[in-house]
């Protein structure tokens, strides 16, 4: 008996370390110049990453599913407009990667309050994932009001943020 539970820990401690020491394509790494500015044009569908003033790579984007105008108002559907920075990081996201964006700033917060509403929140750059490999096909701008690009152009922008990089956000 103690020889069979011997094997069985240290054949599940192979399979453990197997899966350590396998590729996990969906966390890159960049090496390249920095990401200065994150530009995003609505109305071209374009997020631009820039280093200085040279692109370093653009993508098209879908929005929010209500796509012209400036974010005020939770549930609205808009995606924001002005300048906010990238504030965090999910790894776990349903949207496969996610990067976030600092919006609300206070100037929108305060817009919302003395209008009586919520500014809402919770606005990414972030993957398709399963439901935007269903909606996007047929609706480009879907998203409650974050930015979405394709699994596989996420894992590149996650690679090549960081924490504080300025976003631009214009009509």
């Amino acid at each position: 008996m103690y020889r069979a539970n011997r094997r069985v820990m240290a054949l599940s401690l192979l399979a453990f370390l197997g899966a350590c020491g396998s590729k996990n394509t969906k966390f890159k790494t960049y090496s390249g110049p920095p990401v200065t500015q994150v530009v995003i044009n609505k109305g071209q569908r374009r997020l631009y990453l820039l280093n200085n003033q040279t692109v370093l790579k653009s993508y098209d984007i879908g929005l929010g599913n209500e796509p012209v105008g400036d974010k005020q108002f939770e549930g609205d559907g808009k995606t924001p407009e002005g300048t906010y920075f990238i504030d965090r990081f999910n790894p776990r996201s349903r949207y496969y990667l996610s990067v976030g964006i600092s919006y609300p700033n206070a100037e929108d917060t305060a817009y919302a309050e003395k209008m009586g509403r919520k500014p809402g929140g919770d606005i990414f750059i972030h993957g398709w994932g399963p439901e935007g490999r269903v909606l996007a096909p047929k609706k480009r701008d879907w998203t409650a009001g974050c930015i979405a690009v394709k699994d596989n152009e996420i894992e590149d922008i996650y690679a090549m943020l960081r924490p504080g990089t300025p976003i631009v956000i214009n009509p």
